[in-house]
């Protein structure tokens, strides 16, 4: 389900002056968007000698063109790079450069960092935008003033030297892994058309990354020279793009909009698919079931659709209809977390206690692959209460009390579930583990 994590102050974000609070970082987390991304990436990871599961992707709800890396290995990529690039091979070619920027620990800079007091500015982001994305799905923020946005974008200029530097890797790696650099070559080129722009108007891709002609030509003589060059990106790749493209043009933008952009006329996938959207969001919810059906009616094995028509039910009302798109979406993917999530909310929504185990199971399932997320302990905690399972919802209300920086709450949930659960059973152990962590902090 395609999610904006919303603009909020977490408790989290180190001490922001109130000025703070006029300008905001919102992430997206959509199943869809991040497999295709993960998919883009992964194959230049590993050329990069990276685990690709270690480098964490966040997308930012951003309509400028941008992407970066920052504390360590995350990358960050706004969806207004993802919606106006032209094809999957500049994208790619953006990640690669990105890689090199990792690979080439460009922004391991710490000590300098902290001579310039910028080093808080860099965790509060990097920590505030990592709880955004690890709280709940629709709420959650990192929050920084404009004086932090200047220390941020400071922190993360890089010389002409790294960017030469992150422009070989881009290429060894590309070639590495039998795919052209065309796309970043283009990708480079439209910048520089920004350069005559005054620095306010310019993307904050070029304001971060110095653009110069000796890079381009660097650039173009060695898409000269690659055998790859003229290799194309995969047509399987480039439907996972056009189909992105259409979901975040279709979520961002204004239901007439993506209506005039993607008309009656286009049966495309991406069309229709991206016309579904919009009706929901115009709260025409029969129009846009019929289109996904349509969409499923060729694509019968395609969980997104059937996540999205789960979507649908769900926000129009109806989560009991929705329980069974969600099933199959969960099925076609069953290691997905945020399907998991999805599926389970609905079963909880229908307020039928056989539903109960089954919602369990899926968001156990969930923070099982991704275990640092409060909105999902919390879901947990709902749901074994409601099954009478109150030892396990104490424990569940520590776990999210523990991500959420309150430790007098997680304390208390876990001496009530260490009170309620076997002595030396696994759960015991976790709840004696919470309350000694607490006491250790404490000391500390």
């Amino acid at each position: 389900m395609f999610k904006s994590v919303l603009a909020l102050v977490l408790t989290l974000v180190l001490c922001l002056p109130a000025r703070a609070q006029s300008q905001s970082i919102s992430l997206i987390r959509d199943t869809e968007i991040e497999t295709t991304i993960r998919a883009y990436a992964t194959p230049v990871f590993l050329a990069a000698g990276l685990d690709p599961s270690s480098v964490r992707i966040y997308l930012v709800n951003d309509r400028q063109i941008n992407a970066f890396v920052a504390g360590g290995q995350n990358l960050f990529i706004n969806t207004g790079l993802l919606v106006q690039s032209e094809n999957a091979g500049q994208v790619i070619g953006v990640i690669a450069h990105e890689t090199g920027h990792i690979a080439g620990g460009h922004l391991i800079r710490v000590q300098e960092a902290q001579k310039r007091g910028t080093a808080e500015s860099i965790l509060a982001f990097v920590l505030g935008t990592a709880a955004a994305a690890a709280g709940r799905p629709d709420v959650g923020a990192a929050v920084m003033s404009g004086g932090q946005n200047i220390a941020l974008r400071n922190y993360l200029q890089y010389s002409r030297t790294q960017e030469g530097s992150a422009d070989a890797a881009a290429m060894k790696f590309l070639d590495e892994t039998h795919q052209s650099a065309q796309g970043l070559l283009d990708f480079m080129q439209i910048l520089s058309n920004q350069e005559l722009l005054a620095p306010a108007r310019q993307d904050p891709y070029l304001r971060t990354h110095p653009l110069s002609q000796d890079r381009i030509e660097a650039l173009a003589d060695f898409v000269a020279k690659s055998p790859y060059s003229k290799v194309p990106v995969s047509p399987a790749l480039e439907r996972q793009h056009q189909r992105m493209v259409a979901k975040l043009r279709a979520f961002l933008d204004e239901p007439g909009m993506t209506m005039r952009r993607y008309p009656e006329s286009d049966q495309s996938d991406e069309a229709l698919y991206a016309r579904a959207i919009a009706a929901h969001r115009a709260a025409d919810s029969k129009k846009s079931i019929v289109l996904i059906d349509q969409l499923l009616a060729h694509h019968p094995d395609d969980p997104y659709y059937y996540e999205l028509k789960g979507q649908v039910l769900f926000e129009s009302g109806h989560p009991l209809e929705a329980v069974g798109p969600y099933t199959t979406a969960v099925r076609l993917l069953p290691d997905a977390p945020l399907l998991r999530l999805d599926l389970a909310r609905c079963q909880l929504a229908t307020n039928d206690p056989k539903m109960l185990p089954s919602a369990i199971e899926n968001l156990q399932v969930s923070l099982a692959i991704e275990p640092n997320r409060p909105f999902v302990w919390r879901q947990l905690a709902i749901a074994t209460g409601r099954n009478g399972q109150e030892a396990e919802s104490s424990l569940a209300l520590a776990e999210e009390a523990m991500l959420l920086n309150k430790p007098a709450e997680a304390k208390f949930h876990a001496g009530q579930a260490e009170h309620l659960l076997p002595t030396g059973s696994p759960n015991w152990l976790k709840a004696q583990d919470i309350i000694a962590a607490v006491d250790q902090a404490r000391e500390e």
